[in-house]
């Protein structure tokens, strides 16, 4: 149940900042650049998991497998990574007090989406701890 919510939280923020479209932009080249960037990382993610494996909903899946390959030897959550850089390029495009609240209230869910998920890795897996202890959360050598 908390990982559903957490992902609607998170969908619900992105349509939010996604509703000024077609609004006047003011960077719109500095903020489609981050978000290509944001958007580049994901599928660097999404290409290092075998098919199945991936979940968007922060349960781990019976079979899953820990991936540490790729983007993933670098950062924990390449995803979260990726869906905050291409928000980060949203915002900049529009550049207004609302989408940058509407930003930050979307780091502070998807931090609350990764400890959640970081919890539930420690109890499925005894590597995750290994893998914990070698790379950072989201911002590599960082966070």
């Amino acid at each position: 149940m908390v990982s559903r919510f957490l992902v609607f939280l998170q969908f619900f923020i992105i349509f939010l900042m996604l509703l000024p479209v077609g609004a006047k932009t003011t960077h719109l080249y500095m903020g489609l650049a981050i978000l290509v960037v944001g958007i580049v990382i994901g599928l660097l993610a999404i290409k290092e998991h075998k098919p199945g494996n991936f979940n968007i909903i922060p349960d781990i899946k019976e079979e899953c497998e820990l991936v540490t390959t790729g983007i993933y030897a670098f950062v924990r959550h390449p995803m979260y990574l990726s869906v905050i850089l291409s928000m980060f390029g949203v915002s900049i495009m529009f550049f207004t007090p609302y989408e940058f609240v509407l930003l930050g209230v979307l780091v502070i869910v998807l931090n609350i989406k990764l400890l959640y998920e970081e919890h539930l890795w420690k109890c499925h897996s005894a590597a995750y701890a290994e893998y914990k202890r070698k790379t950072k959360r989201l911002i590599p050598f960082i966070y």
